[in-house]
């Protein structure tokens, strides 16, 4: 093979999907899921030819005794074991998986690097699964084919070769199973780093640390049995039709039983509207429609903060004339820091609350009567309320909020996050942590025999500077599509570019592969809808969804290629060539699953008696202290903070502009340029605006315009020629689809509190295109 060549950056990405019609926008007035869901299913099938395997996955996805877990969001499964468990976006997502299209050394021998480059990423996705491992031939541009065994010398060797470990970084994409993740982090721990930046860097870091900082925990506390038994539900900052689909249900559910719902989101999303659930036969028939809420709250983005408090200032005042409005009993006996906040409440101005909320005195105490009122009650929030330079501070003043009245250690109350990818909780449970605690790494070097390392490792930020820098050299990625998926689109591509070597890990061809390093592989794995065959017989993997609940998943297909490794055994190749001489039984654990989860339940809380646990009907729970009111803090209660309110008001000319998916997308996988939910056909380069901002600047639906986005720092960063629609949104906000607009975010646009990056907050001036 000839000398790599210098690295190279491509500065406009390209993400369109397929090629473009003429756009089109009407305003969606019809129920989510139901018939619309339904017939896009079904055009979604007969595209991907899907007539057999695909209904055949229906039957099998999200179901016990020998189903597969959904790849795609981490709703849990129903606890009523409820048959049809499922959406469109997650059939979508399997079928896409299933698909009969694949990408062979013939399709690589026809298409260089260069050629592929000029791609949208629905054309390089669509050509379909990778079939066997492939290596970057810098003389001919070329991927070209590779041995298993090669390609693990090649990666070993390279890590050998490293002067210093921390000189690799490890990522992974959410949907990593629990034996893999475990094995994962075992092996970059064993090799002398702590470098894991995931997919959690950019997403819930923030309600992990506001939790553990107020709860001695970084999940919620609350199932769906909660769910169905609260008074109140608060949503916050979440697209629920597309984000996490099967919410419908539980949304549905409570409003039939008379609970409240309050839905707050700068848009009014189709999931707080109406729905009509598919597996609900009767209601489908009669085309019968149940709403999802009893008020919608249409705060500025950034604003959900100030709404919170506002919300406690009002529970506050009514405590002084009605003593029942505060749990007094239970902030006296389980918390510390409530006179403070008081005074934080007390000292907030209702003018500042509805300045930085956007939103009215008489609306917020609209929303304080129905917390109020609720005897028991439920906040849940996404990615709307974490992508915020504050957004520690949000999550933890949900927190204060269900503190005061004692929302918490009781069945319908408590904090429930979003987290809408696959297993992206348990990846941080099995220890795919940059920020290890001391007793993790010491049960781990105690049951496996290694010495972890102690420093604290890179996440995802600062593993792209590391990469220009010169100083990680090697990036491996276990699933998902970093180069998509990452902020500052143009630095993060040069990032990967100047690597020494690009690894990995993926079930189709992606943007990740084409921005590369000097040396760079393909390797292909097995999907989840798959069959995993080892020694020691068909095997099944674990995931934990969002409520903490750990269950089996097995796959029901032939795997797409017989070249085709799964994860555990690439990782234990990987690791069993870089670390030779290691003690570690590699090959022994990727014989048979249970000696991983055997070892796993030795060094990880909650996961005792993990092999017989985990083939009980639905799983388990990993237990919560704090559902059972023990606190993990320094104080062993629960924690007010009283952090004061930012400054959320965008400089006049400037609006704020948050990063969403559109309904036809999975992270930054595009099944279409459509967003159904949104009104929107063939167009994603596009800009939703408030009309009156847009009537100022003498924008009109569909007009092109420039959109500048000023960092920190005061560069400056652009999209040209995206299309203006005209949409209820606040005054003084916008919205466009990722990964498009991550271009927008600078690297450096970063939050303070939680390392991620604010995708949701952006500071943007928009004008007529010239």
């Amino acid at each position: 093979m000839s000398a790599p060549e210098e690295p190279k950056v491509e500065l406009e990405p390209s993400v369109g999907a397929v090629p473009a019609e003429r756009p089109e926008f009407h305003p969606y007035h019809h129920p989510a899921a139901g018939w619309g869901a339904a017939k896009s299913v079904t055009k979604f099938l007969t595209r991907e030819g899907e007539y057999v395997d695909g209904p055949r996955a229906i039957m099998k996805m999200n179901h016990e005794n020998g189903g597969f877990d959904c790849p795609g969001c981490a709703w849990p499964d129903d606890v009523k074991g409820l048959k049809l468990d499922l959406c469109e976006n997650g059939i979508k997502h399997v079928t896409w998986e299933m698909t009969r299209k694949r990408v062979d050394r013939h399709f690589f021998a026809a298409h260089t690097v260069t050629e592929l480059a000029e791609w949208s990423d629905f054309a390089l996705e669509d050509q379909g699964r990778l079939t066997e491992p492939m290596v970057y031939e810098a003389a001919t541009d070329h991927y070209v084919p590779i041995s298993w065994k090669d390609a693990f010398e090649l990666v070993g060797r390279t890590l050998r070769e490293l002067p210093d470990p921390n000189q690799a970084a490890y990522y992974t994409s959410g949907r990593l199973g629990n034996e893999a993740t475990f094995l994962y982090q075992l092996m970059a721990r064993e090799l002398g780093t702590n470098n894991l930046p995931d997919c959690s860097n950019m997403c819930h870091e923030a309600s992990g640390r506001a939790m553990q900082a107020s709860l001695g925990t970084g999940k919620g506390t609350v199932d769906l049995k909660d769910w169905e038994a609260t008074d109140a539900l608060f949503i916050m900052g979440v697209n629920a039709a597309s984000n996490a689909p099967r919410m419908l249900t539980a949304l549905a559910e409570a409003y039939k039983r008379g609970a409240q719902i309050v839905h707050i989101n700068p848009l009014v999303e189709a999931a707080a509207t109406r729905t009509i659930i598919p597996h609900d036969f009767v209601d489908m028939a009669l085309n019968k429609s149940t709403k999802t809420s009893t008020l919608n709250v249409q705060v500025r983005i950034g604003g959900d903060m100030a709404l919170l408090r506002g919300v406690a200032k009002a529970v506050l005042e009514q405590a002084k004339r009605d003593p029942k409005a505060l749990d007094q009993e239970f902030v006296d006996r389980y918390t510390e820091g409530f006179e403070k906040y008081r005074e934080a409440c007390e000292a907030t101005s209702w003018e500042e609350i509805e300045r930085q909320a956007g939103v009215s005195r008489a609306e917020i105490l609209r929303v304080a009567r129905i917390y109020g009122d609720a005897d028991r009650s439920i906040i849940s929030w996404c990615l709307g309320v974490t992508q915020h330079e504050h957004g520690v501070d949000t999550v933890r003043e949900i927190v204060n909020l269900l503190l005061l009245r004692g929302n918490l250690g009781r069945e319908g109350a408590g904090p429930s996050p979003v987290r809408g990818h696959s297993n992206v909780q348990g990846n941080r449970t099995c220890g795919i942590d940059h920020r290890p605690s001391e007793e993790f790494l010491t049960r781990l070097g105690e049951v496996c025999g290694i010495e972890p390392p102690r420093a604290h490792g890179k996440d995802t930020v600062t593993t792209i500077e590391a990469m220009h820098r010169g100083d990680v050299k090697v990036f491996v990625g276990m699933g998902g599509n970093f180069a998509l998926a990452a902020p500052d689109t143009p630095y993060t591509y040069a990032g990967l570019q100047s690597c020494e070597l690009t690894v990995h890990v993926s079930t189709k061809l992606n943007r990740s592969h084409i921005v590369h390093g000097r040396q760079a592989l393909i390797l292909p794995c097995l999907g989840r809808t798959e069959k995993d065959q080892q020694r020691g017989g068909e095997q099944s993997t674990s995931v934990e969804d969002s409520m903490s609940m750990v269950h089996l998943s097995r796959g029901m297909k032939r795997p797409a290629s017989p070249h085709l490794l799964s994860e555990p055994a690439i990782i234990a190749g990987i690791a069993r060539a870089a670390l030779p001489e290691s003690r570690t039984p590699w090959e022994w654990y990727v014989e048979d699953y249970d000696r991983v989860r055997d070892t796993m339940a030795k060094v990880l809380d909650g996961f005792e008696d993990f092999n017989r646990r985990v083939r009980l009907p639905l799983g388990f729970r990993i237990k919560q202290p704090a559902r059972e009111l023990v606190f993990l803090t320094p104080s062993g209660r629960a924690e007010f903070s009283a952090a004061p309110l930012p400054d959320v008001v965008p400089e006049p000319g400037m609006l704020a502009l948050g990063t969403m998916r559109s309904h036809d997308q999975w992270n930054t996988t595009i099944y279409s340029d459509n967003d159904r939910y949104r009104g929107v056909k063939n167009l994603r380069t596009l800009v939703f605006m408030n009309a009156d901002d847009m009537r100022e600047r003498g924008i009109t639906e569909f007009d092109a315009v420039d959109i500048v986005a000023t960092a920190r720092d005061g560069s400056k960063r652009s999209v040209q020629g995206y299309l203006a629609i005209p949409y209820d949104i606040p005054r003084g906000c916008a919205a466009g689809y990722m990964p498009e607009m991550n271009v927008l975010c600078a690297i450096g646009d970063y939050s303070t509190q939680s390392d991620q990056p604010i995708m949701k907050h952006l500071k943007v001036t928009v004008t007529r295109a010239l």
